[in-house]
């Protein structure tokens, strides 16, 4: 039960690790080729995310130990699993549902199911590609397992069947297929016209783009703090278990606060405004002094006060109340800086309708 339960739980480590490195770019890549980020959409490449990596850890993990290592055969005779099934009681439907043979291939099916509904769905391939892709990423996997993880171990620690090759194939097709069924209600893709069409700045749009801002903090941040910690390691032959955290935390919180002020000055937009395509009008002059108020009224407020805890907290707070209270869905970044938020599709200018339903 263990050898199951681990590459499940590995796959969702990674899964949540990955998918939150990814967010902003995948948020910012719907809003230019959508037009939207919808509910839908976002299950759909969590799921396919998720089901990748689960593929990894359920067909390669987890990997021996080199002194525990016990060498496999190969299996290169196709259609070999016919033979095996008659290995086993086979007379009746109850006993061909129990036969190990049987349940095998049907197993190796159902693993490559999902990579051809994906591929149908998300990259939105055809079925001779999800069939490929089929072949491909499972001659891949059973050619990692049999030259031993490509020469880390002396021999190969699992059967290279071709029999699952031809039978994780024909799951990756019948997933093209059975995507048939799912895919007007799934796919949700807009016209390229759609996607150009300025849309309202709504609360959610807003938080979804406060959130942006949040995750490109902690990202850049927590990199910044990696990258002083390896210099200290590899330049200064520092002993890592006696490390003062100071200069990693100081570059944890100076960083992202500068490097995310430079681009709002640069901009006048943050992460989040640029992934969920905002620009604000109007505001206080000189313009760098606008834009500076409206940093620090948002996300660079925030990185501020996360120094004197519980005010940062409170900041988040005060900043959803005055999202929902502030005219415009400005929130505080508008009310200090006298700007409001439209979309960047909309032409300067525009005529009020679209902002009056944002309202």
């Amino acid at each position: 039960m263990s050898g199951q339960v681990f590459p499940a739980l590995v796959a969702i480590l990674f899964g949540v690790i990955v998918g939150v490195l990814l967010f902003v770019p995948f948020v910012a890549v719907q809003y230019r080729k959508q037009g939207r980020l919808t509910l839908r959409r976002t299950l759909l490449w969590s799921g396919f995310l998720v089901y990748c990596l689960a593929l990894w850890t359920y067909t390669l993990l987890p990997l021996p130990a080199p002194d525990e290592i016990v060498c496999a055969p190969t299996q290169l005779r196709p259609f070999q699993f016919v033979r095996d099934v008659f290995d086993y009681p086979a007379g009746s439907a109850g006993q061909l549902a129990r036969n190990p043979a049987v349940m095998q291939v049907a197993l190796n099916v159902m693993l490559f199911v999902p990579l051809g509904f994906f591929i149908r769905l998300v990259w939105r391939r055809g079925f001779a590609v999800a069939t490929a892709a089929g072949f491909a990423i499972s001659l891949a996997i059973e050619t990692t397992q049999l030259t031993g993880v490509w020469g880390v171990y002396p021999c190969s620690y699992r059967l290279f069947d071709v029999d699952d090759l031809m039978a994780n194939t024909a799951g990756a097709l019948l997933g093209g297929l059975l995507s048939i069924a799912l895919r007007p209600w799934l796919s949700g893709r807009g016209t390229p016209t759609e996607a150009a069409e300025p849309r309202p700045v709504t609360v959610p749009r807003r938080l979804l783009g406060m959130l942006c801002d949040v995750l490109s903090v902690w990202l850049i941040g927590g990199f910044a703090g990696v990258l002083v910690n390896v210099w200290r390691l590899y330049a200064t032959d520092a002993d890592p278990t006696t490390f003062d955290q100071g200069p990693a935390s100081f570059a944890a919180s100076a960083v992202p606060l500068v490097v995310i002020g430079a681009l709002v000055l640069a901009t006048g937009r943050t992460v989040g405004d640029l992934a969920v395509m905002i620009r604000w009008e109007g505001g206080v002059r000189p313009r760098a002094v606008g834009r500076l108020l409206r940093y620090l009224g948002g996300v660079g407020g925030w990185q501020l006060l996360l120094l004197a805890s519980p005010l940062d907290g409170l900041f988040v707070l005060a900043s959803v109340i005055a999202l929902f209270a502030a005219r415009g869905r400005g929130g505080l970044p508008g009310l200090v800086s006298r700007t409001r938020p439209v979309d960047a599709r909309e032409p300067q200018g525009a005529n009020e309708t679209l902002r009056a339903r944002s309202e």
